[in-house]
């Protein structure tokens, strides 16, 4: 395999190539290992990538060359890392089984790294910022811990919808445009669907979507399905509960996307009338002969599943209908009688935070896994900024 580039070589002076030869090297950042002089008309260079590539640098004038040296054919990471480019994160469907599976692998790894001590270097010298425009604990705190314990460095905003230049009638461009001087990667969280698509398009950083409005939510998914894949021990044959909010939840939008990707998969959608799943991820999955049905009684469904997959009923979707949220709030919850009604081997989950939607008293139930999803969190977003920011 080859990967061809050109570029100048005015200015190369041993320092690290950010963007566009970021993305032409799929995703991987790039150093010289020797200082390039532009004065000189000829000379060679052995460049190399975090990952495992490599590749060789020559030139002759003001052009520069560049090509991957050949790969081994094995089966490590470094291989299945060239089946795929990972430049950003920004929606489920961009992921295939390969990669998932190959991002789970590093996610392990990541579990021992945040046990021990070695290993908690790897992004030492890289700054993270969060730009959120909606509140968020989980997720922005997972994605800072997640930073800090690999080494880097965090620059943070929460709620800059209204305590950043977004007040002042800032664009999203422009805001992307100024953070990414700033920083290696970029986490945002934003209100309007469609928003980390936008960024990514003008960003020459990674971009990941940790929630966009309506739209989706790839990094909880990803820790979802990382958490059925752990808790249940497989994700062919499964059975899925999807419940409460179907119609706003990016949550369960995404995780449909995902498990889409595996075969014999059932998804069940339980929920009150005015939030029903959205007639797009149900094209989707017939489209993909992934079999769903809806129902109105939980318990029932509960009893079939390997996983219930409670949701909240947002309040700040429904905007000036209350009467609305008010009707579909509390219609469905996940109480020790829905518990009792399932199997041994099955789990709830819920993308937190949780309302009243599951009481409490399942808390202790070995049944709930919430919470080791929730830490699951940690290991997910760790191997999506170590793959981001260093390559297989």
């Amino acid at each position: 395999m080859a990967i061809s580039a050109t570029f100048s070589s005015h200015g190369f002076q041993g320092k690290r190539l950010v963007s566009p030869p970021r993305k032409s090297f799929g995703g991987n950042n790039v150093w010289l290992k020797q200082p390039v002089h532009s004065k000189s008309k000829s000379f060679s260079v052995e460049l190399f990538n975090e990952g495992r590539n490599q590749c060789v640098m020559s030139t002759n004038s003001s052009r520069v060359q560049c090509r991957a040296l050949e790969m081994k054919n094995n089966k490590s990471s470094s291989m299945v890392g060239n089946r795929f480019q990972l430049d950003d994160v920004i929606e489920s469907q961009q992921f295939d089984r390969d990669t998932l599976s190959s991002i789970f692998e590093v996610a392990r790894e990541m579990e021992k790294i945040e046990k021990k001590s070695t290993g908690r270097e790897i992004l030492k010298g890289y700054l993270m910022a969060t730009l959120f425009y909606e509140p968020s604990t989980r997720t922005r705190l997972s994605f800072e811990s997640a930073m800090k314990r690999l080494g880097g460095e965090v620059l943070t905003t929460e709620n800059a919808r209204e305590f950043s230049s977004a007040a002042k009638g800032e664009t999203l461009e422009d805001t992307i445009r100024t953070v990414e001087g700033y920083s290696d990667i970029t986490v945002m969280r934003h209100f309007e669907s469609g928003a980390a698509r936008r960024a990514a398009a003008t960003a020459s950083i990674p971009i990941i979507n940790a929630g966009d409005g309506p739209g989706q939510h790839p990094t909880q998914a990803l820790l979802d399905v990382y958490t059925i894949e752990r808790e249940i021990g497989k994700l062919d044959g499964i059975k899925v509960a999807l419940v409460g909010d179907l119609a706003y939840g990016r949550t369960v939008r995404s995780l449909a996307y995902l498990l889409a990707k595996y075969r014999d998969v059932k998804i069940y959608f339980v929920s009150p009338d005015v939030v029903k799943m959205k007639d797009d991820i149900k094209d989707y999955l017939t489209s993909m002969g992934v079999q769903w049905e809806e129902s109105a009684d939980l318990v029932e469904v509960a009893s079939k599943c390997d996983v219930v997959y409670q949701t909240r009923i947002q309040r700040e979707r429904f905007g000036e209908w209350v009467d609305l949220y008010e009707e579909a709030r509390g219609k469905y919850i996940v109480d020790l009688s829905v518990v009792n009604a399932m199997q041994k081997h099955a789990i709830v989950m819920h993308p937190l935070p949780r309302l009243d939607e599951i009481t409490v008293d399942v808390d202790g139930d070995p049944r709930a896994a919430y919470f080791r999803q929730a830490k699951n969190g940690l290991y997910i977003r760790m191997a999506l900024l170590k793959l981001l920011l260093l390559g297989w």
